[in-house]
């Protein structure tokens, strides 16, 4: 079994000005693996740490996870300050350099499709968050109440809270989309991903929108102002966040070989 292995961090156009001076995964050397009209981001990584069951055990440390990603996404950051790249997923793993130029033949393509995709533009997100707690409070008591048996009526209660949130909830699902819709004119391509774990992304009431947007630079400006304009007249609590190398966008499927 192999020692080590080569880990990826992004592809390039191979006649792109990449000069991978940044420290890679626990410090180690970046370098350019090249084939045909394609280049790599790659650098040696621990065998034990990386594959499948070394990942299926450091996946679950959240220092090794933070860590890990802190190093991956600094790579790609750098590398994108100076061309179009696209980014691969975390833990991207080849038995070695030969097998990386073995993808990138295979996948050239596809591979230049995303890089032409991303040129000249840059990623941008967008998060939408909804405060329920109104509509959670305890109903207006009403005379019929009162006449009520005490405990048929806190039934009622709770039975009319739960409806009350359920419709503020959807109403705001609904008013996500909307923003959705209204942003992704403004962009190249867009992408809806799940809503990010609360605990871990420490936010406040229910996340209705994580969206990300490929969007022109030259529209950038045009972007922020129109999510600036969407933070001032919505119910919601909006908050952008970028500009980040395209990571959503960068959807060729690789195979860790």
């Amino acid at each position: 079994m192999a020692e080590t292995l080569s880990y990826v961090y992004a592809i390039s156009r191979a006649d792109a000005d990449l000069r991978p001076e940044v420290a890679g995964i626990a410090g180690a050397e970046v370098r350019l693996v090249t084939s045909g009209a394609l280049a790599a981001l790659v650098s040696t990584v621990p065998a034990d740490e990386f594959d499948e069951l070394g990942l299926r055990k450091n996946l679950e440390d959240m220092r090794w996870l933070e860590t890990t990603v802190r190093e991956h996404n600094r790579v790609v950051d750098t590398a994108a300050a100076d061309s179009t790249v696209a980014p691969l997923a975390l833990a991207t793993v080849y038995y070695n350099d030969a097998r990386v130029q073995t993808a990138l033949a295979e996948q050239e393509p596809a591979f230049l499709d995303v890089l032409e995709l991303m040129t000249g533009r840059t990623e941008w997100g967008v998060k939408a968050y909804a405060d329920l707690s109104k509509s959670a409070a305890q109903p207006a008591e009403s005379e019929a109440d009162t006449a009520e048996r005490p405990g048929k009526a806190y039934l009622g209660k709770i039975r009319e809270r739960r409806e009350g949130q359920a419709e503020a909830e959807q109403e705001a699902l609904e008013q996500a989309g909307e923003i959705h819709d209204a942003l992704s004119e403004l962009a190249q391509a867009s992408r809806l991903h799940p809503p990010q774990n609360r605990e871990l992304a420490a936010y406040r009431g229910l996340m209705v929108l994580n969206g990300a947007y490929l969007v022109d630079d030259e529209r950038s400006a045009e972007f922020a102002s129109a999510v600036d304009n969407i933070a001032r007249t919505s119910p919601l609590r909006t908050e952008l966040t970028g500009p980040w190398a395209p990571y959503s966008f960068a959807v060729v499927a690789t195979e860790r070989t």
